[in-house]
């Protein structure tokens, strides 16, 4: 029986039912699974967060799920949140493998499973957790639908740096730094040294100043910028990704308009080839397009929960 795991409430802006649990992963790695559940669910949400983060930033959404009759479960993926970190620093985000990310989400799916969470099963991605996502999708059938936010299927980059980051994460990679920082990355969260007016993270100062808040209440979900090994693995299972074809998955992207995080390219045309697939532009939005006003989030997750009933 899996063991509980603390699940910080205090960090939603009103009253939080959510819980969590300890979980093992086939490689003896701790990862922690919050799920904020509703009776006679029509269905369950597999939120796969971005990189940096943990289940509390999902509070809101979550509960905006609960309102449209959802069961709705979260993960921490190894190396942030309360799961197990690696690396020469607790700060540094660090994996060794990107492919281990598939052992905390099939960890995720056993337990699912065992709970008998409600079916249809659907899956909400957001950036580094849409790479995961994506993968987990050409390979097996378990989701009948999903929403993708501001996935990671690229990573942005200027034209000098995409010719030799990706050379040099490799090569450094190889050495005794492949868990240390990588080269020009924060050594703290941004949410901490930088300021609201430089963020490319939100446009809202409300939705900034909450997730700053969760870094003060509680520093140890704070993380730095990536090792060179997690460099070097996104970037080259971002491109093996592009190689693949789109799923029969019914697929809802969404987009913000001025997103400068993730690679927009790379998403645009993976749309435009996706069969059941639809790409959502959210004017002047940034990489967080679920992190906006308590109105803008309500109409997102409504389209979102819509996209789930009507897919299933």
């Amino acid at each position: 029986m899996p063991k509980n795991a603390p699940y910080f409430a205090e960090l939603a802006q009103e009253p939080d039912h959510g819980c969590a649990v300890w979980l093992s992963t086939s490689d003896n790695i701790r990862i922690r699974v919050s799920e904020w559940t509703y009776p006679n669910a029509a269905g369950t949400v597999f939120i796969l967060p971005g990189r940096t983060e943990y289940c509390e930033k999902y509070a809101e959404v979550a509960k905006r799920l609960n309102e449209h009759q959802l069961n709705v479960v979260a993960i921490d993926w190894r190396g942030q949140g309360l799961s197990d970190h690696f690396g020469k620093s607790h700060m540094v985000g660090h994996v060794n493998q990107f492919r281990d990310f598939q052992d905390d989400l099939a960890t995720l799916l056993d337990y699912a499973h065992t709970q008998n969470m409600p079916k249809p099963w659907s899956m909400l991605a957001h950036s580094m957790g849409g790479a995961i996502g994506l993968r987990h999708l050409t390979e097996h059938k378990d989701f009948s639908s999903v929403v993708f936010s501001a996935p990671m299927w690229g990573i942005h980059m200027t034209l000098t740096v995409k010719l030799f980051a990706p050379l040099l994460a490799k090569l450094l990679s190889a050495t005794k730094l492949h868990d240390d920082f990588a080269l020009s990355v924060s050594h703290d969260s941004i949410l901490i040294t930088q300021d609201f007016a430089n963020n490319t993270l939100t446009p809202i100062q409300s939705s900034w100043d909450l997730l700053k808040s969760h870094m003060i209440k509680r520093p140890e979900l704070q993380l730095g910028g990536p090792s060179y090994a997690w460099l070097s693995q996104a970037l080259q299972d971002c491109d093996l990704l592009s190689q693949e074809k789109s799923p029969n998955t019914p697929c809802l992207c969404l987009l913000g308009g001025n997103e400068r995080i993730v690679d927009v390219k790379r998403i645009q045309t993976r749309m435009t080839d996706w069969p059941n697939g639809t790409l959502k532009t959210i004017p002047k939005g940034e990489h967080e397009v679920l992190m906006d006003t308590p109105d803008n989030v309500a109409a997102r997750v409504k389209m979102i929960a819509q996209h789930f009933k009507n897919t299933a």
